[in-house]
């Protein structure tokens, strides 16, 4: 008999350690750099992005998931009689989902599933994460499907980012762009919502009191939110400014695990550096 296989797209910003203990394997987004595509988490870091982006003054352009890579671990998951849980950045977002479904159908593989994440960074991940665990404890895999479809809008993921710009030239948040067009010097808590970007509370000042509000804003929501695990995940934060976040979430001694990831290429692109999120799952 086979085994479950989980599986992400590389904006799920799960660290390396990470995805070796739940045995979760990765397929990468692009970054477009002018005309020359890189793997997402492969072949270029988000520093090297940011150098780029800073001198050519633009933000690269990202691309779903590469068909033929996604065909070749279907197929090799398949022929080993196993079936397929794949994850995938909101289809707001991305055509990648799209990309797994034409696998899905090209091969006839009638045990992957396709779920639509309707979420970003590791608000993917928690999804990941959890999929793994159920899939420990034996669940088959269409319950893991119906059980992470049914929570997934329990998800909350936000974030502040320091420099509005990046945000803008990507286009991927309305909202943002009309802010950065406004030239305020704002800095907006980035809020997904049915798997969309949105601008909510506006903050002003240094970004490392801005993060540590916007994180104790959130203290009502955290402390009813699931205490199996949140994270912290950022995009380049000075390490003070992220052990202060980490020290504000341990001293509500409800979490029992919190995890810090930086995010990759892709998140990194769009956020540009300096943004600090906290997500988790809600109350039930």
């Amino acid at each position: 008999m086979g085994k479950i296989r989980i599986t992400a797209d590389s904006t799920c910003d799960l660290s390396e350690s990470l995805l070796q203990k739940y045995g979760i394997s990765i397929l990468p987004l692009n970054i477009v750099l002018d005309m020359k595509s890189y793997s997402d988490g492969e072949e270029i870091s988000p520093d090297e992005i940011y150098v780029w982006s800073e001198k050519m003054h633009k933000t690269p352009k990202t691309a779903a998931v590469a068909y033929d890579r996604a065909l070749e671990m279907a197929s090799a998951f398949q022929k080993n009689g196993d079936e397929m849980i794949f994850f995938g950045i909101s289809e707001s977002m991305s055509t990648t989902c799209n990309v797994m479904r034409m696998v899905k159908e090209e091969l006839n593989y009638t045990g992957m599933y396709v779920i639509d994440s309707q979420n970003l960074s590791t608000g993917i991940g928690l999804q990941v994460l959890r999929a793994a665990e159920l899939a420990a404890q034996g669940l088959a895999a269409q319950e893991i499907v119906t059980q992470i479809e049914q929570e997934r809008g329990r998800v909350r993921a936000s974030f502040v980012v320091e420099r509005l710009d990046y945000l803008a030239m990507g286009g991927r948040c309305s909202s943002v762009v009309a802010l950065f067009g406004g030239k305020l010097k704002l800095k907006p808590r980035i809020e997904v919502t049915d798997g969309k970007m949105e601008a909510g509370k506006k903050y002003r000042g240094n970004q490392d009191k801005v993060i540590l509000k916007y994180v104790q804003d959130m203290e009502m929501q955290l402390r009813q939110a699931d205490p199996h695990r949140i994270f912290i995940t950022h995009s380049g934060c000075e390490e003070a400014v992220i052990r202060s976040v980490e020290e504000y979430l341990k001293g509500l001694h409800h979490f029992e695990e919190i995890l810090i990831t930086r995010a990759g290429g892709v998140i990194s692109s769009h956020c540009g550096p300096g943004t600090l999120g906290v997500l988790f799952y809600g109350k039930g």
